[in-house]
């Protein structure tokens, strides 16, 4: 579904009881709600409405006019396009499992909107800018640029993302996910990577009041496992675990060994009974 906003659309999608408590999942930079399919069955088979919203620029989203120079969004922005979604469905509060910088737009939501969050689950995240710093994003802008589509990046964005083992035991959903990142808009991903570029909250983190858990894989590089455990030891009370082995998106390479943790922690912070208001429309 498509929510018309002032200079572009978001594409959502909402599955699940009506009265269900609420889950909104955020993907990646270069990925779309599909990153979350091996996840979205288990959370309906439970009880949960699940809401997964497309970034600016990525599945079905626009990318809409940028305001940082160079293209760039904010990632106040991003995080108020999910608020602006909530809103429109009449959903006061969510909890929120985001992965990269679907993660850090969950760190601006637990510090600006902390009364629209029951939960935050941080997945392969960062508290600031990546690794290489602005020559990384140059790097990739330049040749993103030059190709006129991300197609250059594909195959390194890959394995960053999953192991050799995963790509050899499912070659189809490896090369399903690849072509997710090839074909994101160029827009899309600069004015991300530009929100990314600009983004550091570690000395904010401290205040987040929300329950907060932070999990990661101990082979990420994207956003490598220190900057994961340094928002769990900010971020007060907040929980963390570790699937060993994975790399950036361990919600795809393990989906069971993810699904336990997720569904431990999501059923953890809903014991009031969060739910969702019965005239909200959507799917399912």
């Amino acid at each position: 579904m498509l929510i018309a906003l002032e200079d572009r659309s978001l594409h959502y999608d909402l599955m699940g009881p009506p009265d269900g408590p609420v889950v909104c999942l955020a993907h990646a930079l270069s990925a779309d709600t599909g990153i979350w399919a091996e996840q979205v069955p288990v959370l309906l088979a439970n009880g949960w409405r699940v809401l997964r919203i497309d970034m600016r620029g990525h599945g079905g989203s626009m990318a809409g006019k940028a305001t940082l120079p160079g293209g760039g969004y904010t990632m106040e922005e991003l995080a108020g396009d999910v608020v602006r979604v909530l809103d429109i469905l009449g959903t006061d509060r969510v909890h929120f499992v985001g992965l990269s910088i679907g993660g850090m737009i969950g760190q601006i939501l637990g510090l600006d909107h902390a009364d629209r969050l029951a939960s935050l689950m941080l997945c392969d995240t960062s508290p600031q800018n990546i690794p290489g710093g602005k020559q990384v994003w140059d790097q990739r802008f330049a040749d993103i640029a030059a190709a006129g589509s991300l197609e250059p990046l594909a195959d390194a964005t890959m394995d960053r993302w999953l192991t050799d083992r995963f790509h050899g035991a499912n070659p189809r959903r490896w090369t399903e996910i690849r072509a997710t990142v090839a074909n994101t808009s160029p827009d899309g991903y600069v004015g991300g990577g530009l929100a990314i570029l600009h983004f550091d909250v570690r000395d904010r983190l401290p205040r987040i009041a929300v329950p907060t858990m932070v999990v990661w894989g101990d082979e990420d590089t994207g956003t490598p496992p220190e900057g994961n455990q340094l928002i769990a030891d900010l971020v007060p009370g907040a929980r963390s675990h570790v699937f060993t082995g994975a790399r950036h998106v361990p919600m795809v390479e393990y989906p069971q060994a993810f699904a336990q943790v997720m569904l431990q922690w999501l059923d953890l912070n809903n014991q009031a009974g969060l739910h969702s208001p019965a005239g909200i429309a959507g799917p399912g």
